[in-house]
């Protein structure tokens, strides 16, 4: 059996799934708040409780707000304030006797998507998440690549070229971001970057669901805001693109429902690529919610 643990700010979401990947056993527990050790009992006692009903020892895997430091295994994250900068897989493979795999949520939703039936066959996946940051992951032949410090697939920290740049126009904003530098993917193309860069063009507050019910109601000036940000991702998707040259792309986030995005992507990111390239399949997530668990579960996955 596959283990995945999707762990949160406020709850633990546990997943067991078979040989065949079809999932097995829920289990949602709320994340101890800043007590460590619990945070450990409570994750080796959820292992120990479905080991005891499979008859068998699981593979252990989590995702997790955050990443594993290379040099020492501890985890930076914000969100589970338990776990910072404490060794937790190695702490955890300690109690439970067994490897146990960790990697950043973004990687486990790509992973997630990358497993799906339909997708098995294609080499390189890329996963991106336009949600309240933007993000990513990246699977080729069907494991994540996290590179020498954890941080590939951190596409949300790179900084905006220069043609999406421009595209901004003359008073193009320059957002600080949480990583201390600025002017980072994360904070425009982010569905809070979406809203951030209407508030900077109108002068007014707004949630990116309402204009984007402006922008289905033909109102004009939501109109104009959409197709400017849309010719702003397809730049950096070209960027991106290029660079990585995946197969298949797959959208999850708040933003990723917004379906005009995959009637325009084909359309509008060739002039973006190299002569001789295809735009890749640029589709939806499957798996929504529960693809943070079921990406923690397949980390054990080997060919």
């Amino acid at each position: 059996m596959y283990y995945g643990f999707d762990v949160g700010g406020t709850k633990i979401e546990f997943g067991a799934f078979d040989s065949q990947l079809q999932r097995q056993a829920t289990e949602r527990v709320p994340t101890p708040g800043g007590d460590y050790d619990q945070l450990i009992e409570t994750l080796a006692s959820l292992v120990a409780k479905y080991d005891e009903q499979f008859g068998c020892e699981g593979t252990v895997g989590i995702g997790i707000p955050g990443i594993e430091k290379a040099e020492d295994g501890t985890v930076l994250t914000v969100n589970v304030p338990a776990a910072k900068g404490r060794t937790l897989r190695r702490d955890l493979e300690a109690k439970i006797g067994r490897a146990v795999a960790l990697n950043n949520d973004a990687n486990c939703f790509a992973l997630s998507e990358a497993w799906d039936e339909s997708l098995q066959g294609e080499k390189i996946v890329l996963g991106l998440i336009l949600g309240t940051g933007f993000g990513g992951g990246i699977v080729v032949d069907g494991q994540v690549l996290s590179g020498k410090n954890n941080v590939a697939g951190e596409l949300g920290h790179m900084r905006m070229p220069i043609d999406a740049w421009l595209h901004l126009g003359e008073n193009a904003p320059i957002f600080d971001c949480g990583c201390e530098k600025k002017g980072c993917l994360d904070n425009y193309l982010s569905g809070r970057g979406f809203e951030m860069l209407y508030t900077h063009y109108f002068g007014e507050e707004r949630k990116a669901i309402d204009i984007i019910n402006g922008f289905k109601a033909g109102e004009e000036k939501a109109a104009g805001f959409v197709d400017r940000y849309i010719e702003m991702l397809a730049m950096v998707f070209g960027g991106l693109f290029t660079g990585l040259d995946p197969d298949v792309v797959v959208l999850g986030g708040g933003l990723s429902n917004f379906d005009y995005i995959y009637e325009e992507m084909p359309k509008r990111l060739p002039k973006y690529l190299l002569s001789i390239a295809n735009p890749p399949k640029v589709i939806k997530a499957k798996h929504g919610d529960s693809g943070g668990v079921r990406g923690a579960a397949f980390l054990n996955i080997r060919h």
